[in-house]
């Protein structure tokens, strides 16, 4: 991993006329995110790119779509082959007119580990399985949780059933089996999580789909996933599970295989 640099690093640029326009990040008229995807880049490697594309333009109305693809693009094409950086791309609305945006960020320093605690109020997504406009709610949540002294805030339903944290997806281990929240349950489509159940199919290792509450999980090892810290393990879950656990030697193998899957940005791109 690269060391980072000594000053932190943020730049925002606007499509306009078919290039990115370097703009200072300051609004003076407010915007709304319709779609945003961030990943992680390390020396010009990145996991799953094509599945935050997919995601990204997924989310993207067709009356966009051809600029955004071209967006995309020249997106990649401006990210550093050298540093660690976390990138993220936006399309809002301002003024009711659609603007791409494209953010480079210096990447925040990566963690192993977190504290969660449950969200015990209303849950505030209002576009749960769309990765953009809630954005801004779910920063507020996980601020939230860092003034009760956690890392992550935990969504569960009406019911109790764990949905997703603010920032993170969110699995556990029943034995050898790795398990996710039912599908059913309104959530986004977290690559990282996609990338981790893909891995664990071609190893044999069993996958299950369950509805599930916090404080069912006493003893088990619970895991926050997402493009930024990959996994993480949780060592305490407040309004959860009295106690986790940590098999021996599983989270690094894992976070390993997942850094083995790391490609190269587009060559035809830089």
């Amino acid at each position: 991993m690269s060391a980072p640099s000594a000053a932190p690093v943020a730049t925002t640029s606007l499509w306009q006329g078919g290039r990115l326009v370097p703009r200072e990040d300051c609004d003076v008229v407010p915007a709304t995110i319709q779609a945003a995807d961030s990943w992680l880049v390390e020396d010009g490697t990145v996991r799953g790119l094509e599945l935050h594309r997919e995601r990204f333009l997924g989310a993207v109305p067709d009356a966009q779509l051809p600029e955004a693809l071209v967006f995309w693009d020249a997106a990649i094409a401006a990210l550093p082959r050298t540093g660690s950086w976390f990138p993220r791309v936006e399309l809002r609305t301002q003024l009711q007119s659609p603007q791409l945006l494209f953010r480079l960020r210096e990447a925040p320093v990566q963690q192993r580990s977190l504290i969660l605690t449950t969200h015990a109020g209303r849950d505030p997504r209002t576009h749960p399985t769309v990765k953009g406009p809630d954005l801004p709610a779910m920063i507020r949540l996980r601020t939230e949780a860092q003034t009760r002294g956690a890392d992550e805030a935990v969504i569960v339903s009406p019911e109790g059933w764990i949905v997703e944290g603010s920032t993170t997806s969110i699995c556990w281990w029943a034995g050898g089996t790795l398990c996710i929240p039912e599908r059913s349950l309104a959530r986004i489509a977290s690559v990282t999580e996609r990338t981790v159940v893909t891995l664990a199919t071609a190893l044999g290792v069993e996958v299950a789909e369950l509805r599930v509450r916090p404080e069912e999980l006493d003893g088990s090892e619970v895991w926050a996933l997402n493009a930024l810290h990959g996994i993480r393990i949780a060592t305490a879950w407040q309004g959860g599970p009295p106690s986790t656990a940590e098999e021996p030697g599983r989270l690094s193998r894992w976070r390993l295989r997942l850094d083995a899957l790391r490609r190269p940005l587009p060559e035809d791109a830089a």
